[in-house]
């Protein structure tokens, strides 16, 4: 190899390791937020069916984000990642739920040195506006598409309302129980088809940026007893009519949890 071309190849290796660093840096800190301590270890014995890094990777998630979550929950599964990130990079995370004093929400995200000042803005089926306007970078919805089909026009009220709430430019990020292409988004078992969410998202304004296959489960055969709560992590096993043998509850603990579309849109600048 000759002087000129060792030069060109050390030159070029040092632009592409300058040109990585920010990913490595970026990945390194949400890396730490998914393996912090301070997370329920039932909430990480789940990582390996939610797959945290590789799809807040796939839908854009950047340091010093504002982050709003819809729906989190108590012990929210995404909070326990997402607002350690966003204070360890210098961003903001904000819950979106109906109840925006929730003592028990409150409880879990109190450790400001951990969770940073943690924001709530009321969302819920008759009060949809209160989302700051042009506000965020992200909003994760995960898991509350096949309630919201059953209300109205819930699904609508909402996609509106995070249209409005992200900037231009802005990631809305979904994680949707899944059914078959042609099923009733109404049915009632937790899931709806990927059709029904991209439709509701491009009436709303937003475009289609892109799919993964990240969380998609082939051994869910999306027909059970119980719906998609027959899954873990809920494992419902009996009801007013039925209970599972020993047998049929571990068949469905065999599918694992279940198969889901994650699809990434985008406000247009």
């Amino acid at each position: 190899m000759t002087l000129v071309r060792r030069t060109v190849l050390s030159a070029m290796i040092g632009m592409s390791l300058m040109a990585c660093a920010p990913a490595i840096a970026k990945d390194k800190a949400l890396q730490d937020a998914v393996a912090g301590a301070w997370r329920a270890p039932e909430n990480k014995a789940r990582d390996s069916q939610r797959h945290p890094v590789e799809a807040l990777t796939f839908w854009g998630l950047k340091p010093g984000m504002t982050i709003i979550e819809v729906n989190p929950g108590a012990r929210g599964w995404w909070t326990e990642i997402l607002a350690p990130y966003a204070k360890a990079t210098g961003g903001t995370y904000a819950a979106a739920m109906p109840n925006t004093q929730d003592a028990n929400f409150w409880k879990e995200v109190a450790d400001k040195s951990i969770f940073g000042e943690v924001k709530a803005y009321t969302l819920k089926g008759d009060d949809f506006a209160s989302l700051p306007a042009s506000s965020a970078d992200m909003v994760l919805v995960a898991r509350a598409f096949h309630g919201w089909a059953r209300q109205g026009d819930t699904t609508d009220n909402f996609m509106g309302a995070f249209y409005k709430a992200l900037k231009p430019g802005g990631i809305l990020a979904v994680e949707q129980h899944r059914a078959p292409e042609g099923s009733d988004p109404k049915a009632g078992n937790g899931y709806v088809p990927e059709s029904y969410v991209i439709e509701a998202a491009k009436k709303a304004g937003f475009v289609l940026d892109g799919k993964s296959e990240i969380n998609a489960n082939p051994k869910d055969t999306r027909d059970h007893p119980f719906g998609v709560w027959t899954l873990r992590p809920i494992r419902q096993s009996s009801n007013d009519t039925k209970t599972l043998t020993e047998a049929e509850r571990a068949k469905f603990d065999a599918i694992g949890e279940s198969d889901r579309m994650t699809l990434r849109f985008k406000k247009p600048n």
